[in-house]
């Protein structure tokens, strides 16, 4: 079996082949990456070439000949996206077109998985949650606008040309090996700048009353795996814990789990236009066809989070001096 993963050099991408190739120790796994890199394992076939190039994405896909294709390539902040709105929507939307039509056009179908968001569902009253999958469609960024995008037009090639693509919508997702950019990644590793006594001992916050749904990034990938397998084309499904954490929870648990005290100040400059007050998902969908279920707490995972980023800072330190 010949496995390709879009964006494979990234957050999620490293996860997912680190889980394909426990679950199928002989594939052929090959990975899409804009540039090559040292730190690459040699266990993947690297493809360093840029999606939104029409003829070179067809030319990737006629060597691969893929039976499976996982689509993580994209702008994946929302927050970025306000400052970046046209890159997100080009980028996002160009290079899953491109996958789509270069299969067309060698007559090759693939299993598809697409990733979607549960950006695109947006502000969602409290009495409407937990999400479903048939929930309305109201994205509050750039990023939301351009996932919906992409998962109708996954969709539409479905309907249109019996495509097998199969949409999910995660829900928030956070891990080691993450960029920052994110909540919890931007609170560890403010933290570990400050054990290590390169930034003073003042954490700058955003808004911290709002609840999300966070998975570990080890679960999700699980899960895109299972239904990958189990999915049926056509359909979306959700990939939730089910449970909400406020943001003012997760920065109390990095907190307690420091070395050293650490003030907490609110910076402006950390607000988002709209702020969403709450997201829980509804997984009901996927637990159904795949009997998933997340298997990593929420402090487990913070705590994995906070270590990656105290390894990188005290790595960067040496670097630097």
């Amino acid at each position: 079996m010949r496995i390709l993963i879009t964006g494979a050099g990234g957050f999620v991408g490293q996860h997912l082949i680190h889980h394909l190739r426990t679950c199928y120790p002989q594939a052929e796994l090959h990975g899409t990456v804009l540039e090559p890199a040292s730190s690459q394992d040699d266990t993947t076939v690297w493809h360093a070439l840029d999606l939104k190039n029409e003829s070179a994405v067809q030319a990737m896909l006629a060597a691969v000949q893929p039976d499976q294709i996982y689509h993580l390539a994209a702008q994946s902040s929302p927050r970025r996206s306000f400052s970046i709105p046209w890159e997100t929507l080009e980028n996002n939307i160009r290079l899953q077109l491109n996958i789509i039509l270069g299969c067309l056009a060698l007559q090759q179908s693939p299993r598809l998985l697409v990733i979607s968001s549960a950006e695109i569902y947006g502000p969602t009253r409290i009495s409407k949650q937990p999400i479903s999958e048939d929930a309305p469609l109201q994205p509050a960024n750039p990023y939301g606008v351009s996932k919906v995008a992409q998962d109708l037009l996954a969709l539409q090639y479905f309907l249109s040309h019996k495509l097998p693509i199969i949409r999910v919508r995660p829900f928030n997702h956070f891990g080691p090996g993450q960029s920052e950019g994110f909540v919890a990644t931007d609170f560890a590793v403010q933290v570990a700048r400050i054990e290590a006594s390169q930034q003073p001992p003042v954490m700058e916050v955003g808004n911290l009353t709002g609840q999300r749904d966070f998975t570990d990034v080890r679960d999700i990938v699980r899960a895109y795996q299972l239904i990958m397998e189990k999915g049926i084309p056509g359909e979306v499904y959700n990939i939730a814990s089910g449970k909400t954490h406020s943001i003012q929870s997760l920065l109390d648990t990095l907190l307690r789990l420091s070395s050293v005290e650490i003030q907490v100040r609110t910076d402006p400059a950390r607000m988002l236009p709209i702020d969403i007050p709450v997201i829980q998902g509804d997984a009901a969908r996927l637990r159904q066809i795949t009997g998933w279920e997340p298997t990593i707490d929420f402090e487990t995972t913070l705590l994995d989070i906070l270590n990656d980023w105290r390894i990188r800072v005290r790595l960067t330190k040496r670097i630097t001096s």
